[in-house]
């Protein structure tokens, strides 16, 4: 049998016996009063419109499924589909478009965006624990995709959106944001409010890191544009971990997503920084990855207005 099998990808029932078995794990509650003993299942009945997945509160009397208070509340897809969406976008390296998802779980290519988008706001971390804690080693660069709505182009990467990273290379995890200039006035203040003063800074020989050293414990260069991308003596200093996120991020959206606008583009850095940060080689493997998302559905919620809408072409 293949994981694709499992009894929560293909029926709703079991779909909603598994969320909650993960985020109920610690006891259920009523998310209208916070009642956490009166609470009852009530038997699905669709010839009386009684859905799949429904509970009743006895303290106040209202009713509430496990979608309350996450990103798939209001959701009007079986939740078993949008349990196989989210283990294929946790899954697939380099990402699934809003059109595969669409043909694969046959529904609307609308309905298919919006999803995808649900997810990934699921996958946003939101933390902000400061990177080389300890003295350890953090590599910082930028990259530039797309283009900017309505910017003229030019030479180089003005007329581009531009991305900031950042990888603790002893935890493996990468931050990464949407900045809107390449610029130390910009840079640097994103830079030190994400790594720790004992840290030792990596970088490219960028004029933005120039007096960077001054806040950290060392900060070591190499010169790009010189062909040099490590240090000829102290072998440590480099910033090809970074570039290497870089390369899986652009060979995504490139080859899976081919565009994105310029609202959007904080979304998809969500979902690669996410797989990147629970990838193989820090002992994640595909089936520890999906239940990760599926706990960051809690507490957030995106309504199809606030996500910008649709304004983009995926394949």
């Amino acid at each position: 049998m293949s994981v694709l099998s499992r009894p929560y990808f293909h029926d709703e029932e079991k779909a909603f016996e598994y969320v909650e078995s993960i985020i109920w794990a610690d006891g259920k509650a009523c998310p209208h009063c916070g009642g956490l003993d009166r609470l009852t299942k009530v038997t699905a009945n669709p010839a009386k419109r009684i859905r799949v997945g429904l509970w009743r509160c006895g303290d106040c009397k209202k009713q509430f499924t496990v979608k309350i208070g996450t990103v798939f509340e209001h959701m009007r897809i079986p939740l078993n589909k949008a349990l196989q969406a989210l283990y294929m976008m946790t899954t697939s390296k380099k990402g699934v478009s809003a059109h595969q998802l669409h043909r694969t779980l046959e529904i609307t290519y609308k309905t298919a965006w919006f999803l995808a988008h649900r997810i990934r706001e699921a996958m946003a971390s939101g933390d902000l624990t400061a990177f080389g804690s300890g003295g350890g080693i953090v590599e910082v660069d930028e990259t530039f995709i797309g283009r900017i709505k309505g910017s003229e182009k030019k030479r180089a990467f003005h007329h581009k959106m531009k991305v900031l990273a950042l990888v603790d290379r002893d935890t493996g995890q990468a931050r990464t944001m949407v900045v809107d200039e390449v610029t130390a006035k910009t840079i640097m203040p994103i830079v030190k409010a994400n790594v720790a003063k004992e840290a030792i800074l990596m970088t490219d020989e960028s004029g933005v890191y120039r007096h960077a050293g001054k806040h950290f414990t060392a900060h070591g260069t190499t010169n790009h544009s010189a062909g040099q991308y490590v240090d000829y003596e102290i072998r440590e200093v480099h910033s090809n971990t970074v570039e290497g996120y870089f390369s899986i991020f652009k060979r995504g959206m490139k080859g899976i997503y081919q565009h994105c606008g310029e609202q959007h583009l904080h979304r998809y850095l969500a979902e690669y920084e996410f797989r990147y940060n629970n990838r193989e080689a820090l002992g994640c493997n595909d089936s520890d990855r999906s239940i990760f998302a599926l706990n960051g559905i809690v507490g957030k919620r995106l309504t199809y207005k606030s996500s910008g809408q649709r304004n983009e072409t995926q394949a």
